[in-house]
């Protein structure tokens, strides 16, 4: 499939009617590598099938450009082979053909040259007079010079030959510029250069190839490498297909580091044709990493500035570098066509003069350390603390793969044990964490062993990721233990060592917090700290949230006391991009615990405001899926379950490969409290796969996801297995000391699964037992929820009376889904009247509004008095989607309207439906929907 090419299929037509009126013309198709101009020449012949015209095809090569009139001998032989026999013999013994053997190149004798040429032209003068010609050469700039120049005498000369002539011509190869190219190109022929492909038509040929339309980030990242550029893209695609790839978001990434192995034998064959300069001007980018300016370039390729302006250029023309600026590369593909024309070592002699001139000119540190980890080049004395800049400057961009690599190579020229491996092996540690916890626990032991002073192994050993949320293996405890004895404590300590000391008892601290003793201790030292702990350090405010954690879980602190502290932690500390490994998601948990979620939402704004995008690893993946499971929380603690679930997929989608970080746990506890109440089975199961990988999860993630399986069991019919889950888990919370039903809802599922099964004696007394805890912990969502279920179990005017008190006690809460289920228990229970409507109504506004209008359909439409489902439900980009359903559009219509793929738009009608609770499309397109969104049926 040739897309986009309708100019140049357009001309051939002219020029083969203007060939049939006895009037010769020549097309020429020049371009860089890979804009298909072979392939349109091979498709030429098409539009000229039952015209009665005959077709003369060459094809030139390298090989061949000594070989005198080879091309032209090319074109008469594929002549001959589709003519009658009759006329093969008659042509093969024609004197005209017969003479350019005899007259081999060039004879010396122009007047003998040019009769050999005018007698080729009257015998295709003669040949095209039965029927008009259509003469292919292709790569005419390794056409042999007698070829060339008949083919110009015959361009020159177009007056009663009826021939069109369309040839290839690539730009910046160094046969293009042979005085019989020049002279062809003088003689006048039409000029066209194929342009690359567009957006649109990667699309068609992404479906072409895939057999499904691409999600716009893949199609985009594919035009994007390629730059519409046909061969590299059509290798790229055809790679993807062959491989198994989807042409989905999450493979668009793909685009850009694929290298196809046909797509580099094609490059380095350009290559190896090209002059001396050029080539040595290509290997010496490659070297440089394609990130150098031309004069070092130049230098390292050993070329004067009149040579390197020549081979830069040659290389711009060739399509092998992006645009002005410094050269590079278009795509990685041709950094690996450079490799495969060169020998191994001639690579690695040109890598060792190049790193050495990176460094002699002061390079950045990133683009020396690339050249010195890609090549097994010699140790030099500089180079490791190259490296560990290098590495510094990738882990603050948010790439620690990178950064890893370089601290391996760092490693490898100081084999030597000492303070300077130590911290090279506590560097890489960090670098690993996120992605290999174990690896990076030996490390830090490693590094712990070489060190002598006691600040700067505790420093290493804090390292180790805290899992916060998950559980430390025994023998990182022990370590941490060690070196904190080591350190001494706090209190005698200044500067650094007391950061450091302070860092510790906050990690020992919080290892412990599933013995209740050490639980009743972390709550005793929070209490010594005074009303107003100092937090002007980091290591305070670490210590400080982890005890605030403690006293939150145990429930030995009320809601606004630990508001009090949570928010002054989140004063002091300034709003971070990453806090992949900081305490404060301990202090997000607290806050959103205690209905306090204010200041929470804008420090996370402020935070997310500062992040910026890193090119090499999309933002830093781990720190996008923090910052997405924390404002999952605060949405959540708000009672706002569409725009939670929506973060708590993105935390999934942002997830670098299986969960065995210190993030996995975190990341577990966020997705079960989110699909505690989205209560959807598919997500429920998806979240438990993903927690049932987690490394050392700990008891508030074994918790969190046994409630989660509790819920599944309910929907399965299985009240008692689910309520026996339920218990379970409350029993192992309860053995630690941890009573906060704010973070560990277990009591109200156990409540409402004795109500099910009857049991109404347990059921109260459960509820008793919770609306007392909430009582003392003091959070309006708390206690307006325990009120509310008690409200459930007691019927008359005492039930009455508990869910108008739990109504009253909602309306000071952030969480309005809280209130929503209070108005409608209170509205069904009132049974009917002003008040109950009221109830209703409201309750239904309140759901709707946070994306949950099954509790809307519980209560009965008409109860409610069918409350609208109101705009800000839906994306704006849903919105649009439908409107144009209800005007009875399709998908494909309504994806030409907004100029997106098919995909996008199924995407957006899924996310509709479930958003507004409906069925499908027919309930779009009988306007259930139509009045909240303006659309009018």
């Amino acid at each position: 499939m040739l897309l986009e090419r309708g100019t140049e299929f357009t001309a051939a037509g002219d020029a083969l009617r203007a060939a049939a009126g006895g009037r010769a013309s020549c097309l020429l198709l020049t371009g860089p590598v890979g804009t298909g101009r072979s392939a349109l020449l091979r498709a030429l012949p098409g539009p000229a099938d039952g015209e009665g015209v005959r077709v003369l095809r060459a094809h030139a090569a390298p090989m061949e450009a000594d070989f005198a009139f080879g091309v032209a001998h090319q074109l008469f032989d594929s002549l001959r082979s589709r003519a009658p026999r009759e006329e093969s013999e008659r042509w093969q013994d024609d004197p005209r053909l017969t003479a350019i053997d005899r007259a081999g190149g060039t004879t010396g004798d122009p007047a003998e040259e040019w009769a050999v040429l005018e007698g080729l032209r009257s015998l295709l003068a003669d040949i095209g007079a039965e029927a008009p010609l259509l003469i292919l050469v292709d790569d005419l700039q390794w056409t042999d010079t007698p070829s060339l120049r008949w083919l110009a005498h015959l361009v020159a000369r177009p007056h009663g030959l009826r021939a069109a002539v369309v040839g290839t011509l690539r730009d910046g190869d160094p046969g293009g510029r042979r005085p019989a190219v020049l002279d062809l190109l003088d003689a006048g022929p039409r000029v066209l250069r194929p342009a690359a492909l567009t957006p649109d038509a990667t699309r068609t040929l992404v479906l072409e190839r895939f057999g499904t339309p691409g999600d716009e980030e893949f199609t985009a990242a594919c035009h994007d490498a390629t730059g519409g550029n046909p061969l590299l893209l059509t290798s790229l695609l055809d790679r993807m297909a062959a491989d198994g790839d989807e042409p989905t978001a999450a493979h668009a990434g793909r685009a850009y580091t694929l290298r196809p192995p046909l797509l580099t034998e094609r490059l380095a064959d350009c290559l190896r044709a090209q002059s001396r300069p050029v080539r040595h001007l290509a290997e010496a980018l490659a070297a440089l990493g394609g990130h150098a300016g031309p004069d070092l370039a130049a230098e390292l390729a050993g070329l004067d500035p009149w040579e390197a302006d020549g081979a830069l250029a040659d290389l711009h023309r060739l399509g092998l570098l992006t645009g002005p600026g410094e050269p590079r590369f278009v795509h990685r593909a041709v950094q690996d066509a450079v490799a495969a024309s060169t020998t191994p070592d001639e690579r690695r002699e040109r890598h060792e003069v190049a790193v050495d001139l990176l460094h002699r000119h002061g390079a950045p540190a990133a683009l020396i350390a690339e050249r010195l980890v890609e090549s097994a080049t010699a140790p030099r004395p500089w180079a490791a603390a190259i490296l560990r800049e290098a590495a510094e400057t990738a882990l603050r961009a948010g790439d620690p793969e990178t950064a890893a690599r370089a601290l391996r190579r760092a490693l490898q020229d100081t084999p030597e044990p000492g303070p300077d491996r130590a911290r090279l092996l506590a560097d890489l540690a960090a670098a690993v964490r996120d992605t290999d916890a174990a690896a990076c626990e030996r490390h830090v032991t490693q590094a712990v062993s070489l060190l002598s002073d006691p600040t700067e192994r505790a420093l290493a050993a804090l390292r180790i990721p805290p899992a916060f949320l998950g559980a430390l293996p025994a023998p990182a405890i022990a370590l941490l233990r060690r070196t904190a004895g080591e350190l001494g404590p706090a209190a005698l300590l200044k500067g650094t060592a007391r950061e450091a000391a302070l860092r510790l008892e906050a990690r020992l601290r919080h290892a412990g917090r599933e013995d209740p003793a050490e639980l009743g201790a972390s709550v005793l030292r929070l209490r010594s700290m005074g009303e107003e702990p100092a937090l002007r350090s980091a290591g305070e405010r670490e210590l400080a949230a982890v005890l605030l954690y403690a006293a939150a879980v145990s429930g030995a602190l009320t809601a606004a006391e630990a508001a009090r502290l949570g928010h002054r932690i989140l004063e002091h500390e300034p709003a971070a991009p990453d806090r992949t490994h900081s305490a404060l998601p301990l202090v997000v948990l607290a806050l959103c615990g205690a209905d306090s979620v204010d200041a929470v939402s804008s420090w996370l704004t402020a935070g997310h405001r500062l992040r910026a995008p890193s090119p090499a690893r999309g933002d830093g993946l781990v720190a996008c899926a923090v910052d997405h499971a924390e404002r999952a929380l605060t949405l959540l603690a708000q009672g706002r379950l569409t725009q939670a679930r929506e973060h708590a997929e993105r935390v999934v989608v942002d997830r670098p490969g299986e969960p065995e970080g210190e993030g996995s746990a975190a990341f577990a506890v966020v997705l079960a409290a989110v699909a505690l109440e989205v209560r959807d089975p598919a997500f429920s199961e998806r979240v438990l796969a993903l927690g049932g990988r987690c490394r050392a999860p700990g008891l508030v993630t074994t918790s969190m996801l046994g409630l989660l399986e509790a819920s599944l069991e309910a929907g399965r019919g299985d009240w008692a297995g689910a309520l026996e889950t339920v218990l379970s888990c409350g029993r192992q919370l309860a053995a630690s000391g941890w009573h906060s039903s704010a973070l560990f809802p277990w009591r109200p599922w156990a409540v409402s699964l004795h109500h099910r099964l009857g049991d109404s004696g347990a059921a109260r007394a459960l509820a008793d037992e919770e609306h007392a805890r909430a009582e003392r912990w003091g959070a309006p969502a708390v206690l307006g929820r325990a009120l509310r279920l008690k409200g459930r179990l007691y019927g008359g005017g005492r039930g009455e009376a508990l869910l108008t008190e739990a109504v009253t006690v909602l309306r000071g809460s952030a969480n309005r889904l809280e209130l929503a289920r209070a108005l409608q228990e209170l509205g069904r229970r009132l049974g009917g009247g002003p008040r109950a409507e009221a109830a209703l109504r409201e309750a239904g506004e309140l759901a709707v509004a946070c994306g949950v209008p099954r509790l809307v359909k519980r209560a009965g439409r008409e109860e409610l008095g069918a409350p609208g489902v109101p705009a800000a439900v839906l994306t704006p980009a849903e919105r649009r989607v439908v409107a144009l359903v209800g005007r009875g559009l399709t998908n494909q219509n309504i994806a030409r309207e907004l100029g997106v793929s098919p995909r996008a738009v199924e995407k957006h009608l899924t996310n509709s439906y479930r958003k507004l609770g409906i069925r499908g499309r027919a309930e779009l397109a009988a306007g259930q929907c139509g009045p909240a969104l303006g659309m009018t049926g």
